[in-house]
C-alpha cells in the first residue's frame, strides 16, 4: 500500500487576529494490488497551532506587511518547519482586512512565503466553508437529521454556511462583527466610541439611534446596537422577517441563503463565539470593541433560542483550521497530466451544465460559447473545462467527446497555455490520452477526475502525490469585495509590500 505524509499550512489574517496552523495529511492507496489505484487522504492531524496574534495594521485600511512577515516567519521557526517542506494549504485574508488597500499584494506575498503550493485567496464564500469545515459542522451534519447553519462571527464580518447530511446548501456573508464599533479611552478616562463603520452607523440610524465617533461609550446604547446586529443575523437565517436595512448589510454580490433553507440547528465559530452568553456583563468593553455586547445580544435573542445549539470543534480557530486541514482534496486516480505543467494556480473554471454534455456537439457548442464569454478578447487564456463525464460510457463515446473538446478549445490549444479538463466520473486518463492522441503530443493537456465543481470556482492543482497517481486539488472562490474595492484609495497601485528576501527558518 502506497503511503505518503505531506505538510499543510493554514494562515488566516483576519480583522482582529492572525493565526497559523500546520497539519500533516496522510495519503494512501486503499485499493488492492490488482485493482485500479484509489488514492485518499486517510488522516488529517494538526501538528502545530500558533498563538493568536493581533493583526498588524498601519491604519484601518492598510496591513503592516513587514510586521505580518515577522509573525509568519516566527511561527514557522517555532513549528520547526521550513516553507519548502509545505506541500499544500491556504493563506486567506478575511473580514475587514480583505478590503485593505494592499490586501492583494500581501496575499500574493504570503503565498510565496508559505510554500510551493499554497492557495492564496480572499472571499466570503470560501471563508464561510472553511470556517464550517474547521468547526466540524460538515461532518456533524452527516449524522444530523435537519439543517445546521454555522455562523462564523469575527471582527468585521459574519460568514454563514448551511449544511444538510454533509452537503453544503448555501453561504452568505454580512457586515456584522465585533470590531465594526471600536471603543477607546477618552481624555477624561471614560471609554468613548473610537470608530463606527458606515454599515453599523446606518443600521443604528434607521432604528432611531444616533451613534458617532467621539461620543461617550454608553453600555445601554451600545447593547441596543448589538441587539440590532444580532437580529440581522436572525434575518439572514429567515428566523424573522427581513427589514429594509437587511439587504445593505451583505458583502460582495449581496447574495442571500436560498429561501428553501430553514435551519433547525445552529452553531457559532469565530472570536465572538466564545463571548456568547447572557448578561449581565462585568466589563462590556474589555476588548476595545462591541464583541462582548454582541455575544450577549445573540445569547438573549429569542429567534436563536428557538433552534437547537451545537458547539463545534473549533471557535476562534475554525477558519485557520479549515484553511490548514480541510482545503486540500485528492483527485481521482485515473488521471492524465504532464508533470512539467504542475503546479497550476488560480485557474477559472468553465462549468458545463448537465444538459449540454449529453451529446458531443452540444458540449462543443457550450465550450465555445463560454470561452467567448469568459475571455472575449483572448480565448487562449488558461481555463479549466469542467463537466460530469457521466455520458462518456464507452471508448468510442470518449473519443467523440475528445474530438468535440479539441475542436471547441482550439483557441486554447493554439496558445501558450495548457488545456485543463476536470471531470467528476473516473474517465480522466482515457479522455486525456484520447486528446493527446488527437494532438500528437502529451505536454499541453491536464485531465483529472474525481472532482466536483461549481460555476465561479477557481482550481489549483499541485504536484503529484501517491507515487504520481493523484494530485492535490483545491477549489476556491477567488474574489475580493468589489464594492469596497472600488472605494479603495488611489495609492493601491503604488503600494508594494516590503517582504524582502525570505530567509529559511
Amino acid at each position: 500500500m502506497t503511503r505518503e505524509v505531506i505538510n499543510s499550512v493554514g494562515i488566516d489574517v483576519g480583522t482582529s487576529t492572525t493565526e497559523l496552523v500546520f497539519s500533516r495529511l496522510t495519503i494512501e492507496n486503499l485499493a488492492g494490488p490488482a485493482s485500479v489505484p484509489r488514492i485518499s487522504i486517510t488522516e488529517k492531524q494538526i501538528a502545530y497551532r500558533s498563538a493568536v496574534h493581533t493583526t498588524p495594521l498601519l491604519r484601518p485600511d492598510l496591513i503592516d506587511a513587514a510586521a505580518l512577515r515577522r509573525i509568519v516567519l516566527a511561527e514557522y521557526t517555532r513549528a520547526g518547519i521550513r516553507p519548502d517542506q509545505v506541500r499544500t494549504g491556504a493563506a486567506i485574508i478575511t473580514g475587514e482586512t480583505a478590503r485593505a488597500v494592499n490586501a492583494d499584494q500581501v496575499l500574493a506575498a504570503l503565498s510565496e512565503l508559505a510554500g510551493d503550493f499554497v492557495v492564496a485567496t480572499a472571499g466570503p464564500e470560501l471563508e464561510s466553508v472553511l470556517a464550517a469545515r474547521g468547526a466540524g459542522i460538515d461532518r456533524y451534519s452527516e449524522h444530523s437529521g435537519g439543517v445546521i447553519a454555522n455562523l462564523d462571527i469575527g471582527g468585521g464580518t459574519t460568514n454563514i454556511a448551511a449544511y444538510r447530511r454533509g452537503r453544503l446548501l448555501g453561504t452568505c456573508c454580512l457586515d456584522i462583527g465585533g470590531r465594526l464599533v471600536r471603543i477607546a479611552p477618552s481624555g477624561s478616562g471614560n471609554p468613548a466610541v473610537g470608530l463606527v463603520t458606515t454599515p453599523i452607523a446606518e443600521l443604528a440610524r434607521a432604528n432611531g439611534i444616533q451613534l458617532s465617533a467621539g461620543e461617550d461609550a454608553d453600555p445601554g446604547k451600545l447593547l441596543a446596537v448589538a441587539r440590532l446586529m444580532a437580529r440581522q443575523l436572525a434575518m439572514a437565517l429567515r428566523l424573522v422577517p427581513q427589514d429594509d436595512c437587511h439587504a445593505r448589510l451583505y458583502t460582495n454580490t449581496g447574495h442571500r441563503l436560498p429561501a428553501s433553507i430553514v435551519p433547525t440547528e445552529i452553531s457559532f465559530s469565530g472570536g465572538v463565539a466564545d463571548l456568547i452568553r447572557p448578561g449581565p456583563v462585568a466589563d462590556p468593553f474589555r476588548y476595545g470593541d462591541l464583541g462582548v455586547l454582541l455575544g450577549q445580544a445573540i445569547a438573549e435573542d429569542s429567534a436563536f433560542a428557538r433552534l437547537d445549539w451545537h458547539r463545534g470543534a473549533e471557535t476562534i480557530g475554525a477558519t485557520v483550521v479549515g484553511a490548514g486541514v480541510h482545503t486540500t482534496e485528492i483527485s481521482g486516480s485515473t488521471i492524465e497530466y504532464a508533470a512539467a505543467l504542475l503546479p497550476l494556480r488560480n485557474v477559472p473554471i468553465i462549468r458545463i451544465p448537465p444538459d449540454a454534455e449529453t451529446e458531443p456537439a452540444k458540449l462543443a457548442s457550450e465550450i465555445s460559447s463560454q470561452l467567448a464569454i469568459l475571455h472575449p478578447e483572448s480565448a487562449a487564456a488558461t481555463v479549466a473545462i469542467a463537466f460530469s463525464g457521466r455520458h462518456a460510457t464507452t471508448f468510442a463515446r470518449v473519443q467523440a467527446y475528445a474530438r468535440a473538446i479539441a475542436q471547441a478549445a482550439e483557441p486554447v490549444l493554439a496558445g501558450p497555455n495548457p488545456l485543463i479538463i476536470v471531470l467528476e466520473k473516473d474517465c480522466g486518463k482515457v479522455l486525456g490520452q484520447s486528446l493527446a492522441a488527437l494532438r500528437g503530443r502529451r505536454d499541453d493537456v491536464v485531465c483529472i477526475d474525481g472532482v466536483q465543481t461549481t460555476s465561479g470556482d477557481y482550481i489549483d492543482i499541485g504536484q503529484p502525490v501517491g507515487a504520481g497517481r493523484a494530485v492535490p486539488v483545491v477549489l476556491k472562490t477567488l474574489v475580493f469585495n468589489d464594492q469596497h474595492r472600488n472605494n479603495r484609495r488611489s495609492d493601491e497601485a503604488q503600494y508594494q509590500p516590503e517582504w524582502g528576501d525570505v530567509p529559511v527558518p
